[in-house]
């Protein structure tokens, strides 16, 4: 894992996982570790010669050492949230 600083001042752990043929997700783990709700997550695409062979697979330590400072703002700048904090279908709100 490596870590990255976004402009908040929050520094993230970034892992690499789900490897593709051309593609693997670049995955911020936020530093509250309680929950995965503020996790984000980005696709990364590989542009190498080998992304043509689809029974390959993108090496997930290869990936993450590639990535520069810059390619981790572009992608944070990309990312989306891991899961995101909805209610129950139906759930009628509660009043306190």
């Amino acid at each position: 894992m490596r870590s990255f600083t976004s402009l908040d001042g929050t520094t993230w752990r970034v892992d690499v996982r789900s490897p593709g043929s051309s593609n693997a997700m670049v995955l911020f783990r936020h530093p509250d570790g309680g929950t995965t709700s503020l996790d984000r997550y980005a696709w990364f695409l590989s542009r190498t010669p080998e992304t043509h062979d689809v029974t390959a697979r993108l090496n997930p330590s290869t990936v993450l050492d590639s990535l520069t400072d810059a390619d981790f703002k572009r992608l944070f700048r990309r990312s989306m949230p891991v899961s995101t904090a909805r209610g129950l279908v139906g759930a009628r709100p509660t009043t306190a």
